[in-house]
């Protein structure tokens, strides 16, 4: 038995015109591309870290107020912690933002929780740029015998 397909005239698409459509901006990329990226200058960032702190000198031992005071006098270690904590609670949140979108079935539930974790985010990032930059080692008018040795004698 054979079966015989007719020639079916090629329909022209509805109209000539090319379609165009709008460009939203697609945040599940650019979140998917934000965790890669900053993934990668994460582990590096980290991993400076803990080598400057723990390999480098006498290892944890050494970790006391005026390690951490002399490394925040220094503005290369300010903008280096900045940015850890800024990629990091960002990566973490992007994250979580992942899994509230996953598990959170009603749309309410899911923007309180999405809410509240921009909230979080938000007053971690400010608190914690706020400390890294304002932090004195050497406040004024403190006995001599608590402060730090790189303080200068007031």
């Amino acid at each position: 038995m054979t079966a015989t397909i007719e020639n079916a005239p090629i329909e022209s698409p509805r109209s000539a015109a090319p379609v165009r459509r709008h460009r939203r901006f697609n945040i599940e990329k650019w979140g998917w591309i934000y965790m890669r990226a900053s993934g990668v200058v994460l582990v590096v960032l980290i991993f400076g870290h803990l080598f400057v702190n723990l390999v480098s000198g006498n290892g944890v031992r050494a970790i006391d107020f005026g390690f951490v005071g002399g490394k925040l006098a220094q503005p290369f270690w300010q903008w280096w912690d900045v940015s850890m904590l800024w990629l990091a609670l960002i990566h973490g949140a992007n994250g979580m933002r992942t899994i509230v979108n996953d598990y959170a079935s009603n749309r309410l539930v899911r923007n309180v929780f999405k809410g509240a974790l921009v909230a979080a985010v938000v007053i971690l990032i400010l608190l914690g740029t706020l400390v890294v930059f304002t932090f004195n080692p050497c406040p004024a008018g403190s006995p001599a015998d608590l402060l730090p040795s790189f303080c200068p004698v007031q």
